[in-house]
């Protein structure tokens, strides 16, 4: 294979770019927005802010990869000062410690669990319905879903073996993340990849010839509508994004995670005080909301728990923005199914689909990782495309979903 197309410039689509490029590949990448970067930029302006909460976890198999190639930057790390500032609300209060039948099920590997039972009938039997309902809450975090409970055991399992870890898996990308896709967009270039931003494509038919293999690194509801396939479906989350910046006040919490209802909030200056200008905060959170529920209810939560644990925030506010996000925040399981069952990569006649809703393991950006780099490998062994006459138009008889 000696060139390959890159319909997307998100995280997803850079690291399926750099790995291709590393192995001898001419890539071109198009990108509809003016600048790379998708969900992963990071809004320019004095408050540098993620499209939400946005962290790595070391654990998963992107930080090495990103590690080596140097594009994690200097770390964040945060002070031990401010870490135990970590504050759970439960039963109305803010507490330092979760409850202990928590913290038992947050030891258990996922691969303990069952994928045909939801999450909180199984945890119940383990640790009990007061645990467990604590435990589904807390991992709202990794999930942005309103009930995390009702996914399947095995789905919840292992996001909260991670995010519960200790020590913790999250790391922070000084800057935000637009300086780790800025790293990436520099690495691309290296490598010679060719970027051209502001560039829509709308029917794989508008790609020149002999343009190689094709990497669709969009959304999945865009990727629908580019491959003419409405199977390309999956269940994702629905959150209200909530980002503020405050007056400086000594003493507030780190991390609010709220165990009665999902919902995260985070105080991201703490690690990384460039995020806002001196003698202000920056604070985003996330509040999952249910399919009857608005944007009003979600910035309600997050204000009940400002309330609590940041005294006088209403009067310390200089800036405030709210947003819904739908379908925009990973794939979510339900009992009876696993990543294997979600959109496949490989689509037939030469496409390849990446992004965090598809067949890929991992957790948030990881299965977007682990796509793109499964897709750069399937291409690279299959070794040709398919000619440009042929794209766009399934053949006769062709079922793109099993392909």
């Amino acid at each position: 294979m000696r060139k390959l197309t890159i319909i997307g410039g998100g995280f997803a689509g850079l690291t399926a770019a750099i790995t291709a490029a590393e192995a001898g590949v001419k890539v071109t990448v198009h990108e509809a927005h003016r600048t790379p970067g998708g969900r992963a930029r990071t809004a320019e302006g004095p408050y540098l802010t993620n499209e939400g909460p946005h962290a790595l976890y070391d654990g998963g198999p992107h930080w090495t990869w990103l590690k080596q190639r140097g594009l994690i930057g200097a770390p964040a790390p945060l002070p031990v000062s401010e870490a135990l500032r970590f504050r759970f609300h439960r039963g109305g209060a803010l507490r330092r410690t979760p409850p202990l039948g928590m913290l038992r099920q947050s030891l258990r590997g996922a691969e303990q669990a069952p994928v045909d039972l939801d999450f909180r009938s199984w945890a119940t039997g383990l640790v009990g319905e007061r645990a467990a309902d604590a435990a589904a809450a807390y991992v709202g975090v990794a999930t942005f879903h309103h009930d995390p409970g009702a996914l399947s055991a095995r789905f919840v399992q292992e996001r909260l073996h991670r995010t519960a870890a200790l020590p913790p898996e999250a790391r922070y990308v000084r800057g935000g993340w637009g300086e780790l896709i800025e790293r990436m967009i520099a690495r691309a270039w290296e490598t010679g990849v060719r970027i051209e931003t502001s560039s829509r494509v709308e029917s794989l038919a508008d790609l020149p010839l002999g343009e190689g293999p094709v990497v669709v690194a969009t959304a999945l509801p865009a990727a629908a509508r580019l491959l003419g396939d409405p199977s390309l479906t999956w269940e994702s989350g629905r959150t209200v994004l909530f980002d503020l910046a405050l007056r400086t006040r000594k003493g507030d919490p780190f991390v609010i995670s709220d165990l009665d209802a999902p919902g995260w909030i985070e105080r991201f200056t703490a690690q990384d005080p460039s995020l806002a200008p001196a003698g202000e905060q920056l604070i985003q959170a996330q509040l999952p909301i249910g399919p009857d529920e608005s944007k009003a209810d979600g910035v309600a939560h997050a204000e009940r728990l400002l309330d609590l644990g940041f005294p006088g925030w209403r009067e310390r506010t200089v800036w405030r923005r709210e947003s819904v996000s739908q379908g925009r925040t990973g794939a979510v399981d339900r009992p009876g199914t696993t990543w294997r069952d979600r959109p496949a990569v490989e689509r037939g006649d030469g496409v390849y689909l990446v992004g965090d809703q598809v067949a890929a393991p991992g957790v948030l950006a990881e299965v977007a990782f682990t796509s793109a780099v499964e897709a750069v490998s399937l291409a690279l062994r299959t070794g040709r495309g398919v000619p440009r006459t042929e794209r766009g138009v399934p053949r006769k008889g062709l079922d793109l979903k099993h392909a």
